[in-house]
């Protein structure tokens, strides 16, 4: 059997492994048209900012060393312009010696990723604009920096490339903007959750232009401008363009492949596209979203990895299935730790869920082992039936282990109440004996049994029109002197039974503390005592985070223009 492989990199070269460990006789070509056929490309914001400090670090293998360990045929600087699936054949272009060839193929594995979004602007032309996808795109944002000493960068775009590159930029001295549309960084989280990522970002002195459009470049005498729609301008010594990424499907298309969403190309479960004989994996394809279904494009290494390991299974006479993504993530932010797994509220209700959530403020590990820090963390999950959608924490220690637990739970299709039957590790260094992800499910499982009733940020500017209801601060008298909501009254947690009188018993009474926690023992009590209450989900710490973000957002948006 003859297999020849377009692309190398996670995909392409995690396929070609997994072939020859299976089947020692087949001849296994690899093209590559950079000159690095597998590379760490999640850590070239880092080499940038000097945090891996080596060009060889980044690339795993070299030709040689993968064919010294798997014999098979490397060729990098080689680019796969045509294929022509009725004969079976691809044509080569060797880009050093400018030669074109044919190649003849029993299975083709299409592996070609994504490309840099670059929308048709004026000026993408500029020396002084990048792109970062590929090591050679490294190596030139790091030469630039290098030679010309920049002191202010422009970011366009607020996803995962963008924000690791403004650490990392940041870390090095740089001036660091960032622009991005719509009017929140990383879609992955909600607005309220990304509030804390905004937060972050501005502590560390990053410009944040949320809600602005970027409508084009220009060089200037010392630098770049970045153009933005109904706003003025940004003036920065270089900029970067991380708005995304389109799947690099010309060569599919061209051979005639059937394609979805963004030119992507369409795979059924055995990643076999709709042409026999050829695969296909990666950024390049369209999967199917574990939890809602629906198509989707999920740029991440995880992902991609699988697909090729399926893939090479299929190409090998086994029958093995992907059954799609949940787009799990995770992202240092200076300090912080961002995670996110499944659906987020806005996509859950997207897709059609009756969507509830809870909202919870542990701490990484004991509270009376030194170090501990409070961490965010919010699942979603369907009404009624109460099945695990998604989850996002924002925190620092632990954050990356308890979006895996909630990774593994909604994989395995638990509901969010079955969290509270987990049985994971605890010792004071690492946890508490009732888990962040413990905590989530007995907040739900209140939820399912009734002792408990939420309101959430959203419903608070509602109750402040209202007259026939009660908001409670149930904090002490000192956190309420340093911050409150606006209309809610204070009686610490600690009085409320000696002066439950002062509430008017025939009105709802909302309840907030610091956490969460103070509020569902006052609404516990209240209940007891004939009220009807309600807890507020996230506590006044989370509502404090989301409605600060939201007025610096709407106090910065250009004139006329909706922050969604």
């Amino acid at each position: 059997m003859k297999v020849v492989i377009i692309g190398g990199v996670a995909g392409g070269a995690t396929a070609a492994a997994r072939i020859r460990r299976l089947d020692e006789q087949a001849e296994i070509i690899v093209f590559e048209r950079s000159g690095y056929i597998s590379y760490a490309n999640c850590g070239l914001p880092y080499y940038i900012g000097d945090v891996i400090t080596e060009k060889e670090e980044l690339t795993l293998q070299t030709p040689q060393s993968f064919h010294s360990r798997f014999r098979v045929d490397m060729r990098v600087r080689h680019e796969v312009i045509a294929i022509d699936a009725a004969a079976k054949t691809v044509t080569v272009r060797d880009i050093e010696n400018d030669r074109t060839f044919t190649e003849s193929y029993d299975k083709l594995l299409l592996s070609p990723g994504a490309k840099p979004s670059v929308p048709p602007f004026a000026g993408v032309d500029s020396s002084r604009l990048f792109t970062l996808r590929t090591v050679e795109d490294t190596f030139r944002i790091k030469d630039y920096i290098r030679e010309h000493a920049p002191k202010s960068v422009v970011l366009a775009g607020g996803g995962f490339i963008g924000l690791e590159l403004a650490e990392n930029l940041h870390e090095l001295g740089l001036d660091v903007s960032i622009v991005q549309w719509p009017a929140q960084l990383m879609q992955p989280f909600d607005a309220d959750m990304a509030s804390f990522i905004h937060a972050k970002l501005r502590e560390k002195g990053i410009h944040l232009h949320l809600g602005y459009l970027v409508d084009g470049f220009a060089d200037t005498d010392s630098g770049i401008r970045v153009m933005l729609k109904d706003a003025a301008p940004l003036e920065a010594d270089m900029a970067i363009l991380a708005i995304g990424v389109t799947p690099d499907t010309a060569l599919a298309k061209a051979a005639g492949l059937e394609l979805g969403i963004k030119g992507s190309i369409i795979v059924n479960e055995r990643m076999e596209t709709s042409l026999p004989d050829i695969y296909a994996v990666g950024d390049a394809v369209q999967i199917k979203h574990r939890v809602s279904g629906a198509d989707a494009l999920i740029s991440l290494a995880g992902p991609a990895n699988k697909q090729a390991r399926i893939a090479a299974n299929n190409i090998c006479g086994r029958d093995e299935h992907y059954k799609g993504a949940l787009g799990s993530s995770v992202l240092k932010i200076f300090e912080m730790t961002a995670a996110s797994t499944g659906l987020n509220e806005t996509a859950a209700r997207a897709a059609g869920f009756d969507v509830d959530k809870v909202i919870l403020s542990p701490m990484s590990h004991a509270g009376y082992y030194p170090g501990g820090q409070v961490m965010t963390v919010k699942a979603v999950f369907e009404r009624g039936t109460y099945r695990l959608l998604g989850a996002q924490i924002v925190g620092h220690g632990g954050t990356d282990k308890r979006i895996d637990v909630f990774a593994t739970a909604i994989h395995a299709g638990l509901k969010i109440t079955d969290l509270t039957e987990l049985d994971l590790a605890y010792a004071p260094p690492y946890s508490s004996a009732k888990d962040p992800v413990n905590m989530a499910g007995f907040i739900a499982e209140n939820l399912a049994t009734g002792t408990v009733k939420q309101f959430y940020v959203e419903d608070i500017p509602a109750l402040r029109l209202r007259d026939d209801v009660t908001q409670l601060d149930t904090r002490t008298v000192g956190e309420y002197g340093r911050g409150h909501a606006e209309g809610f009254i204070n009686i610490p947690v600690d009085e409320l039974r000696e002066r439950i009188h002062e509430l008017p018993a025939n009105k709802p009474v909302y309840v907030m503390c610091q956490s969460g926690l103070r509020s569902y023992i006052a609404s516990r009590l209240l209940i007891g005592n004939g009220f009807d209450a309600y807890n507020f989900a996230g506590g006044y710490r989370f509502y404090a985070a989301v409605t600060k973000e939201q007025a610096l957002i709407e106090a910065a948006l250009p004139c006329g223009m909706d922050k969604q």
